[in-house]
């Protein structure tokens, strides 16, 4: 992008996004509703794993990943934090990939909203992270604070928040209609969208720091 003009890049990742949760709300309704065959239902559908929306979500996480590394590199200070996160992002690729939190519901036996209980320690561990983050968060300029908090609010809105009216669902109707489906289409499309923001706001911060 030059000064001033169009950012392609940004542009077409928020293009790509939009398309994967189009796609995803498409597969669902297709799927549940007209009857359409399993193979691309699974294939986009953001209720299932190991399939595209998977594939991209992860991709997201190891790019912002990438990205916080390079921000390490050029901090004056702060590289630790920039480097734990960018850990913390590599491991959120890994567990988008193989799921490792859905296993942390053996640890509290949930019912209700609280029906896929992994959320119990799922929040605990978020709310250490935001502590322990804080005032690296706090020395940063007002416009990448802003940025990051935004991300970090969609992502966790639907990364969290949607478990819960998901898992009320759930253990009313089951995981296979298409209440459920969307119900997953909304939290997996905030999680998408959450960490869009949150490596646009990366990438514009690296590219204000090369113009600087």
């Amino acid at each position: 992008m030059e000064r001033g003009g169009r950012d392609a890049i940004a542009i077409g990742l928020v293009a790509l996004t939009s398309l994967v949760s189009i796609a995803g709300a498409c597969a669902e309704i297709g799927g549940y509703a007209l009857g359409w065959p399993g193979a691309p239902v699974e294939l986009f559908a953001l209720s299932f794993e190991s399939n595209v929306p998977t594939w991209y979500a992860s991709s997201l996480l190891v790019l912002s990943s990438a990205a916080l590394v390079l921000c390490a590199e050029r901090a004056p200070r702060d590289r630790g934090a920039w480097l734990a996160l960018a850990a913390i992002f590599a491991f959120a690729s890994l567990d988008e990939a193989i799921e490792i939190h859905e296993h942390l519901g053996a640890l509290v036996d949930g019912r209700g909203v609280l029906y896929f209980s992994w959320v119990i320690p799922g929040a605990i561990i978020v709310g250490i992270l935001a502590l322990g983050f804080a005032r690296f968060l706090l020395r940063l300029p007002a416009i990448d604070r802003s940025r990051f908090v935004l991300a970090a609010v969609i992502f966790v809105s639907g990364a969290l928040g949607m478990e819960l009216p998901l898992g009320w669902w759930t253990e009313r109707a089951g995981d296979d209609n298409l209440v459920y489906g969307m119900l997953d289409w909304v939290e997996e499309t905030l999680e998408l969208a959450g960490t869009t923001t949150f490596l646009l706001a990366l990438r514009a911060r690296l590219r204000r720091e090369r113009e600087a």
